[in-house]
């Protein structure tokens, strides 16, 4: 399951979700994306389902980058526990999805091979998201 190895404070504030994506909204390096459409919190077990069935589908033919990572812990109390004496545990680890945010890139599958894969791996995900594909000439490298 991916976590960070280390942070510098164990417990964050939840945070607020709004606005649309700025980094990490434009295809960097596949053909395809998984392109999210509303905003989320994604759990780590999630990410670890699509890329399960994506890794599967894809096997030696294609390539696959993860573009999220969950960096962000959520605490919970546990149950039936009075009111006060401070925050819960850290429970599991979320990555914050805005509108426009790519999950996914994969290459080296035709279209329809590619839209199928990553349209099965969405429904995995907790939110709404579309396929979309790399525009002609534009192939961006990592800065």
């Amino acid at each position: 399951m991916l976590m960070p190895k280390r942070t510098k404070w164990r417990k964050q504030q939840r945070g607020r979700m709004k606005g649309k994506a700025t980094s990490g909204s434009q295809i960097s390096f596949g053909e395809y994306a998984l392109m999210a459409t509303e905003p989320c919190w994604l759990k780590s077990k999630q990410i670890e389902a699509s890329r399960i069935v994506l890794s599967k589908k894809l096997r030696k033919n294609g390539k696959l980058w993860i573009r999220v990572f969950p960096d962000k812990p959520v605490s919970k109390k546990p149950l039936e526990v009075r009111m006060g004496k401070g925050k819960g545990a850290p429970e599991f680890w979320v990555a914050v999805i805005k509108p426009g945010r790519i999950i996914f890139e994969i290459e080296g599958l035709s279209e329809a091979a590619s839209r199928s894969v990553l349209k099965e791996a969405s429904s995995k995900l907790p939110l709404k998201t579309k396929i979309i594909k790399r525009e002609k000439g534009i192939h961006y490298e990592g800065f």
